[in-house]
């Protein structure tokens, strides 16, 4: 790793063209900065200035060194500067499944975030399966996921209504042979509690559309591509809701669970309360 004071001195000598001026300028002695500037090039393994009498001047490697110097010492200092504002927060990791984040999350979170103006909101949406292990790993600080109903743990759990659903304008005909599903790839549960229900009912089954974006599920369905599985807040006006006169039976119950890692800083837990009024107010308009 290269050392800052020693390339802060490297820097001076090139701009001040000379060890004395340099020296001046970092406020150390002329043969400091000499001492510095060897140890620099034993770092790197060549030469970075040319002595020419009271002459400084770059080599090649000087040269190339100088750009990456200057970029160096200037994230340093930005960083120094950013955490020495005042009312700095430091930063929340959050994670929330992709169809809360397209369901006035936004709104939520730029409240929260004009109200803490010195706090960094590091927003990630994911398949549900994917936030909990992040959680667990330590990489994110909160996360709202969905789960199988009946799970330990969180801060706040509400249960999920969802629905099979096919196109309004091009519905499926899935009475006889193979049923074609559309949804997310392995590990989402509701992927996985689709195909349950129908191996439980011995109905055969295929995979006609897979895709790791909401949106495009959302519109492989309103194509007549095939059937999935969607949360109420995910059903947009193409879709039609299937239910079980049409042999599509409720699936597995699930959940929506508000988690905070062990150690979370009191603006996630800030954030949380925020969340959790949220989902209170989105489930009991679904209710």
């Amino acid at each position: 790793m290269l050392d800052l004071e020693l390339l802060r001195s490297f820097v001076s000598v090139v701009d001040a063209g000379g060890f004395t001026r340099a020296g001046e300028r970092v406020h150390r002695t002329q043969s400091t900065v000499s001492q510095q500037i060897k140890r620099l090039e034993d770092d790197v393994g060549q030469p970075l200035l040319i002595r020419n009498g009271k002459d400084i001047t770059p080599t090649e490697a000087g040269e190339r060194l100088l750009s990456y110097a200057r970029r160096l010492l200037a994230l340093e200092e930005e960083a120094r500067d950013v955490l020495s504002r005042p009312g700095n927060e430091g930063a929340v990791r959050l994670g929330v499944p992709e169809d809360f984040a397209a369901y006035r999350l936004a709104k939520l979170l730029g409240s929260f975030s004009r109200s803490h103006p010195g706090l960094r909101l590091d927003v990630r949406a994911d398949q549900s399966l994917d936030l909990k292990h992040d959680l667990e790993r330590g990489d994110l600080d909160l996360a709202l996921f969905k789960r199988p109903v009946g799970e330990k743990g969180g801060i706040a759990v509400w249960p999920e209504r969802v629905h099979w659903v096919t196109s309004k304008n091009h519905p499926i005909d899935a009475a006889t042979g193979s049923v074609p599903l559309i949804g997310f790839p392995l590990g989402c549960l509701y992927r996985a509690s689709a195909i349950r229900a129908l191996e439980s009912e011995g109905r055969p089954w295929h995979m006609a559309y897979s895709s790791s974006s909401l949106a495009g599920i959302q519109a492989a369905i309103a194509a007549g591509m095939g059937l999935g599985i969607l949360s109420e807040m995910s059903i947009q006006a193409d879709h039609r809701v299937l239910t079980a006169k049409e042999g599509f039976s409720p699936i597995d119950r699930t959940e929506v669970a508000l988690v905070a890692s062990p150690d979370a800083s009191p603006a996630t837990l800030r954030l949380a309360e925020r969340l959790a009024e949220f989902c209170d107010t989105v489930h009991a308009k679904a209710a």
